[in-house]
């Protein structure tokens, strides 16, 4: 497959890292040679620096016979003409934006992007996506990581192993024995930094990162097994009032059980937009990092503080501030991967990396076969693939055990019928069927020719 992506920054370095991974012919073009010349000196991609939404630019680029665009620099409009024109001139089939204002996402204007005004057939929102990812982490306070799957049957949990856990140096076979009617399965350990997907031997022990699928009524009972407890979400303080915050607290507004929630965002101008936004959300101007401002928004009766500004030292400060205060579950965001090793050490509970939820969704509209999610995990060292078996697929019509799975892939749920099953060798998919499949980063290929079907793609 031909892939231009347009924008060279941390998500579309890391969308071409993957794809050139895979053997697809990749172009980059950033107006920024600086970061061309990163992205052809560090993986298998050709770059061209100039204007993306340039016609001479984007036929340098091979768009005459590219089979998608990506269109990720940092400005939407240049991310909307660039689709417009990889249609108009060089008739692009798939083309994806990433757009940030929220003006172009209402849904009132969604006629914009038919074929006949503006051609893009995926608009990707880094702010929704990231307040999804942080209802996420919010739902399972417990884990530091989370996401649904298997049409919300399922859910991917990474969970920290601490001494008190009761399944530490417990063979993973005998998990299934002692818990047979459990449907959870651990799918990734990370151990002393490095990730693997275990074997039926492989023993968990303290300060493991482990990752477990397992359906959602399992998911209380998962986490207690795991050492875990799930405790009641009732006050939620948030800090950073843009988008982001914004659209998290009008999330939680609209829950039947009502969370009482605190926003604190220091620019007045925004403050006093959320604050216009909002119905029974307190807003407070101010400063996060203010322990006052923090006693002030009552931190220490919070179940959890959300710091989502847009500076990631702020996060991790107020994070740690609140903590000390006595909040005791903290979520920070952070666009940096490299100040991620100072989450444990500063005690904070869980992270949301846009980049990393960014990733996820443009991927999920660029695997083969019927791909409906794609979740990246870490830094970018593993994916869990979500798809709908098609007749032609290899895996279709066979038996768990009769697949030959590469070593570094495992499945982690089957959807039969509305039903979650409990991956077992004797389990046979079917047309229909929709699989969940965690694999390591250099396995991804092989899962996706699994799934492949060659009439399915575009």
């Amino acid at each position: 497959m031909k892939v231009i992506i347009c924008g060279a920054g941390q998500v579309g370095w890391q969308i071409a890292r993957h794809l050139a991974s895979e053997r697809n012919d990749v172009t980059v073009v950033d107006n920024n040679p600086e970061l061309v010349r990163r992205a052809t000196d560090t993986l298998d991609v050709q770059g061209i620096a100039g204007f993306a939404s340039y016609p001479d630019i984007l036929e340098r680029a091979g768009a005459n016979d590219a089979d998608m665009i990506i269109a990720a620099t940092h400005s939407d409009e240049v991310n909307m003409v660039t689709c417009q024109v990889a249609h108009s001139v060089f008739s692009v089939q798939r083309k994806i934006a990433r757009l940030r204002g929220q003006s172009y996402l209402n849904a009132i204007y969604s006629d914009l992007y038919r074929r006949d005004h503006l051609p893009i057939d995926v608009v990707i929102s880094p702010e929704m996506e990231v307040a999804e990812a942080a209802l996420q982490r919010l739902a399972a306070p417990a884990a530091f990581d989370t996401e649904s799957f298997l049409e919300g049957h399922a859910q991917l949990l990474g969970i920290s192993i601490d001494e008190d856990c009761p399944v530490i140096n417990t063979p993973l076979r005998q998990l299934t024995d002692l818990f047979s009617t459990l449907k959870a399965v651990v799918l990734g350990i990370r151990r002393k930094g490095s990730l693997f997907v275990p074997s039926a031997n492989d023993q968990i022990f303290a300060g493991d990162e482990c990752y477990v699928m397992t359906e959602n009524t399992d998911m209380a009972r998962t986490l207690e097994i795991f050492g875990k407890t799930q405790g009641k979400l009732e006050r939620v303080v948030i800090i950073g009032g843009g988008n982001v915050g914004l659209a998290v607290a009008r999330a939680l507004e609209a829950r039947t059980n009502r969370v009482r929630v605190r926003v604190l965002e220091r620019d007045r101008e925004t403050a006093e937009r959320a604050a216009d936004a909002l119905e029974r959300t307190i807003v407070l101007n101010g400063d996060g990092l203010d322990a006052s401002l923090l006693e002030e928004a009552n931190i220490s009766n919070a179940d959890a503080v959300l710091a989502v500004t847009d500076d990631d030292k702020t996060n991790l400060l107020a994070a740690v501030r609140a903590k000390e205060l006595g909040c005791p579950m903290a979520i920070c965001l952070t666009n940096d991967p490299t100040l991620v090793p100072l989450m444990g050490p500063l005690n904070i509970d869980a992270y949301i990396n846009p980049r990393a939820t960014t990733v996820s969704s443009i991927l999920q509209h660029i695997r083969h076969g019927r791909v409906r999610s794609v979740y990246s995990i870490g830094d970018a060292e593993a994916e869990v693939i979500e798809a709908q078996v098609l007749t032609t697929s290899p895996i279709s019509g066979n038996r768990l055990r009769d697949l030959d799975l590469p070593e570094g892939v495992l499945v982690g749920g089957v959807l039969k019928a509305g039903k979650m099953l409990k991956p077992r060798g004797d389990l046979r998919i079917d047309e229909g069927d929709i699989v969940a499949i965690f694999a390591m980063a250099n396995q991804v290929a092989e899962v996706e020719a699994l799934l492949q079907v060659s009439i399915d793609y575009f």
